[in-house]
């Protein structure tokens, strides 16, 4: 990014996120409800981001972490006896139907949930059709053959959560990584109830500058970035809205920005050289995420390349345990109940505290979207048929 991209982004994010860890630490008990939406890409090349790896690498890397990650994390729990799961957002454009049945099998043993995840828009920008064709069919792979997604009662509709691969949600960083103005009225169309992508990468051009909120956009979907201006989240107002946006911290970190003499932010990216640890949790508190109305429920989004050899430590390793440890063992001390959660379940505690719903957040991880693995529904055969869907998929694979 050149100096002039640097400034722009600068000047839309440096004052409030600035001005958010200026704010007096907030005091008091708390509900502090944590998800972690992982752009989970078995195929990931860390030396080239446009190259795959080999079909039976990716094999071992799922095999891998569904044996690993269990064993790693089973021993910290929140206050409702859960796990520390991830939601796994899988790409639709590298859909490979054995390896998202390995992930669907780890999901539904109770150790996350399968979303839905694009990159798209690049060399050559997208096009609306092509998008809602491709989001339907993915869409519909994943709840019809995998029984993952979710469902509202009295639909037969899939719903899902979605993160765009490269931010540029709706087109929002000058036509590049995306090309469709209308992206957020194609995912509302085809059943989208939540967008988890933002925060962006540090110095991404597709940031906005609305930070450190949860909210419905008050522009037209049909707009470029409408997702830039929004109502945020009420209690009292039910949103009308979806998908919500439901944004993670992005927080100038003021004791690292005052010893390197350099704006340092926090985005909450959870990386190889930047591992959860103690102070970064200060931070992610710090942005003060949560419904107007409801300042002792904390919602925390967070984000991560599980699939990235280079990342091992900071998701499943000696580090990553360790934050675990401190962060369950403290909480007594904090004053804090902790809640962890997929994005389908943020959702519906988001959805509660806006319809005034009290008491334990974590009771309402299934207050409007059920996972279509628990619901008991009459599903109406979809024309794709199971073989048809497998060569349309190793059609696009090639």
């Amino acid at each position: 990014m050149g100096l002039a991209q640097k400034f722009a982004y600068a000047r839309k994010v440096l004052p409030s996120a600035t001005l958010r860890a200026l704010k007096p630490p907030r005091s008091g008990p708390a509900h502090v409800i944590i998800a972690l939406a992982d752009h989970f890409e078995p195929a990931i090349d860390p030396q080239d981001g446009q190259n795959r790896v080999p079909r039976p690498e990716q094999e071992r890397r799922l095999e891998w972490w569904a044996r690993e990650y269990p064993k790693a994390i089973d021993n910290y729990r929140d206050h409702d006896g859960r796990p520390f799961v991830h939601t796994y957002f899988y790409p639709a454009e590298q859909y490979d139907e054995g390896l998202v049945e390995m992930l669907a099998d780890h999901c539904h043993a109770g150790w996350g949930e399968v979303e839905v995840h694009l990159h798209h828009g690049f060399p050559h920008p997208d096009t609306a059709e092509n998008t809602r064709r491709i989001l339907t069919e993915y869409r519909d792979w994943l709840a019809y053959r995998h029984r993952c997604l979710a469902v509202e009662d009295g639909s037969r509709t899939p719903s899902y959560a979605f993160v765009h691969g490269n931010f540029a949600l709706a087109n929002s960083a000058g036509g590049r990584f995306c090309g469709v103005d209308s992206e957020l009225q194609v995912l509302a169309e085809t059943g989208c109830y939540a967008d988890l992508t933002m925060p962006s990468g540090i110095w991404h051009g597709a940031q906005i500058a609305k930070i450190n909120s949860v909210y419905e956009c008050s522009l037209p979907l049909d707009h470029s970035a409408p997702h830039r201006e929004g109502h945020d989240l009420t209690v009292g107002r039910p949103p009308e809205i979806l998908p919500l946006m439901i944004q993670g911290p992005l927080v100038a970190d003021m004791r690292r920005t005052l010893n390197s003499f350099r704006p340092i932010l926090e985005n909450g990216a959870i990386t190889g050289p930047n591992p959860p640890n103690m102070h970064r949790y200060s931070l992610w508190k710090q942005a003060d995420i949560h419904v107007d109305g409801r300042p002792d429920w904390l919602f925390i989004k967070l984000f991560c390349h599980s699939m990235n050899p280079n990342q091992k430590d900071s998701v499943i390793g000696d580090s990553f345990r360790a934050f675990l440890s401190q962060l369950v063992a403290g909480a007594a001390d904090r004053k804090e109940t902790l809640h962890f959660v997929t994005a389908r379940e943020m959702t519906n505690i988001l959805i509660a505290a806006c319809d005034g719903r009290e008491g334990n957040p974590g009771d309402y991880r299934d207050y409007r979207f059920k996972r279509i693995a628990d619901v008991a529904v009459s599903w109406e055969k979809l024309s794709l048929t199971r073989k048809g869907a497998a060569l349309v998929a190793r059609d696009r694979n090639r």
